[in-house]
């Protein structure tokens, strides 16, 4: 039986921000892999996240290279194919 593919998930983040750490507790929860970027230790890092999305604000996630601004539960479990 083959096991499907987690789609590539990244989360850019600061340490101070409660909605970035919201959305990490539900991905921990949801046991979905993710990759997290400090965009105010990495500034080339936070130049990416606004070149791509146009935002400075956080969390922005990216799920196989598609933004979603905030921490949209119902965005992110439509991509994910979560219940």
């Amino acid at each position: 039986m083959q096991t499907a593919v987690q789609p590539k998930v990244i989360i850019f983040t600061t340490p101070t921000c409660s909605f970035c750490n919201a959305a990490k507790r539900y991905f921990r929860e949801k046991n979905i892999r993710f990759t997290e970027v400090d965009v105010s230790k990495d500034q080339k890092a936070a130049q990416d996240m606004v070149r791509r999305t146009g935002q400075m604000g956080v969390p922005v996630i990216l799920i196989n290279n598609r933004p979603i601004v905030g921490f949209d539960r119902p965005k992110i479990n439509a991509m994910l194919n979560i219940k």
